[in-house]
């Protein structure tokens, strides 16, 4: 007994660092539980030719027609890797969701919009082949923590850019977005870099899209976030307030920037209420009586 009281603590605190800094010990202890779980994983399938663009897909057993959540991780679009967020995918698995958790190109391999395009090639992936992992290609839930949630709500967004890509855009019914930059003003030298010209602010900020049509969305953000600030996801929730789209908003009063995406893993589930929140949500945009 006492044994697992150490490992959990150690846990707990292996989590606090990654509440800090996403270190590969945490990641560890988040992914740990997931080697238990009642769920397929379907791993390294490609949506393009580079090794960059793979994903998972994570399956409730005999699933069927079942909603999707893609999830993008965050890593300032130059570092981040899909195997670090099992966690993430065996949650929504064990929910009931097929989860799809793509990897992307980086900066400075490449530079915007090109992590974007890689996005809505998995989603195009996922429209034509999820059916074959027991979901519904026609409820799709787009999700994301930090830049990842940028490129998710880019994506949910941006219906020209979805278009272009080739994907169908009324598939997606659903967005939470997690700590995300959402108006971003690059501030740094390498960010400079990775939104450059010829590109401009009105062309990579998701907020700058926002129209009628937009998902429902929720959005969930700490108020103690100082790496990405809660104004982003306050400007994103009046512009969509402003055209009528159904959004929900939770700020949580001492969470930190991994706060919306650390309660997926099991030991660090008291975190913040992101977890519950996510899921009520993300239930009440999948019913099927809520479909098209």
């Amino acid at each position: 007994m006492l044994t697992l009281r150490i490992i959990a603590l150690l846990g707990l605190l292996a989590l606090a660092t990654f509440i800090a800094a996403c270190s590969s010990a945490a990641f560890l202890f988040a992914n740990a539980p997931t080697a238990f779980g009642s769920f397929d994983r379907h791993a390294d399938l490609p949506y393009g030719e580079d090794p960059r663009q793979r994903l998972d897909v994570y399956s409730p057993r005999d699933a069927t027609n079942r909603p999707v959540v893609i999830f993008w991780y965050g890593g300032s679009w130059t570092k981040g890797s899909k195997a670090n967020y099992r966690f993430v995918g065996a949650a929504l698995a064990e929910r009931g969701f097929v989860a799809v958790i793509p990897d992307y190109r980086l900066y400075p391999q490449v530079a915007f919009p090109a992590f974007c395009e890689d996005g809505a090639h998995a989603l195009v992936w996922v429209e034509q082949h999820v059916q074959e992992f027991g979901g519904d290609s026609h409820r799709i839930v787009l999700m994301g923590h930090s830049a990842g949630a940028h490129m998710a709500a880019f994506i949910a967004f941006n219906h020209a850019f979805d278009d272009k890509a080739g994907a169908e855009t009324k598939s997606i019914i659903g967005l939470v977005g997690l700590s995300g930059p959402y108006a971003l003003v690059p501030d740094t030298a390498e960010l400079h870099a990775t939104f450059a010209a010829p590109y401009t602010d009105a062309d990579w900020q998701p907020i700058r899209f926002v129209d009628a049509h937009s998902p429902p969305t929720l959005l969930l953000h700490g108020l103690a976030d100082n790496e990405v600030y809660p104004k982003h996801t306050i400007a994103l929730n009046d512009a969509l307030l402003r055209n009528h789209v159904r959004v929900e908003m939770k700020l949580y009063s001492h969470g930190r920037h991994a706060d919306t995406v650390a309660p997926f893993a099991l030991l660090a589930r008291r975190r913040s209420p992101a977890y519950e929140d996510s899921f009520a949500f993300i239930e009440s945009v999948t019913r099927s009586d809520q479909s098209p």
